[in-house]
């Protein structure tokens, strides 16, 4: 009798510790600190399309959208830019998520001014595509984002990606595109205010004649 409650602590503690250890494994993988590129069973999970009408110039909005990444990065944008070209960026992600933060490596690309694209490296996912197209619609920018996700591990990956991933990463490029929004057009409002109206160009032509 004994025996057998010592075999049945020991198979407890053993599946406390298997659960334990897949518990681990998931939050590596979520945090981008653990890479699966495997392909077994991979499902493929569409991004957006997300849409902002941006009250400010297209040049503006894609000047501001790749400043960190091809001028100076400012401290605290989660962003750190690995190597850089004129037109090919590598970055590392710093995206807080919930309780953790996930951390993902990608080549960004650059079409000025009309297209930001991302490619996933590593991170929480095997594989994501990402592209930013900016379109001039009345004075104003349109930018619509769409993307791709794949995620291993049939049945399971196809689960996750419908109700947790792909919600989640919707929800964080909603908030940086409202983020965009607010800054670009902050910006925008200063350079107009900075302008001479047409009545003080006017006066200041015919000053000079």
């Amino acid at each position: 009798m004994a025996a057998m409650t010592a075999l049945w602590i020991a198979l407890g503690a053993l599946g406390a510790l298997l659960i334990a250890l897949m518990a681990a494994m998931f939050l590596l993988l979520a945090m981008g600190r653990l890479h699966l590129d495997l392909g077994w069973g991979r499902s493929l999970h569409q991004l957006g399309p997300i849409t902002v009408r941006i009250a400010a110039p297209r040049e503006l909005v894609f000047e501001i959208i790749a400043a960190p990444y091809l001028g100076r990065t400012p401290g605290g944008s989660g962003i750190e830019v690995v190597a850089r070209s004129d037109a090919l960026v590598v970055a590392a992600h710093h995206t807080r998520v919930h309780f953790y933060t996930a951390r993902t490596v990608e080549v960004i690309d650059f079409e000025p001014p009309t297209r930001v694209g991302f490619r996933h490296l590593t991170g929480p996912v095997p594989q994501a595509v990402e592209e930013f197209a900016l379109e001039e619609v009345g004075g104003a920018t349109e930018l619509r984002y769409t993307g791709e996700l794949g995620i291993d591990f049939f049945l399971l990956g196809r689960i996750a990606g419908r109700h947790w991933v792909r919600p989640q990463w919707e929800r964080v490029v909603r908030e940086h595109l409202q983020d965009l929004k607010q800054r670009t057009e902050q910006r925008a409002t200063r350079r107009r205010s900075r302008e001479p109206s047409g009545s003080e160009s006017k006066l200041r032509r015919s000053g000079r004649s």
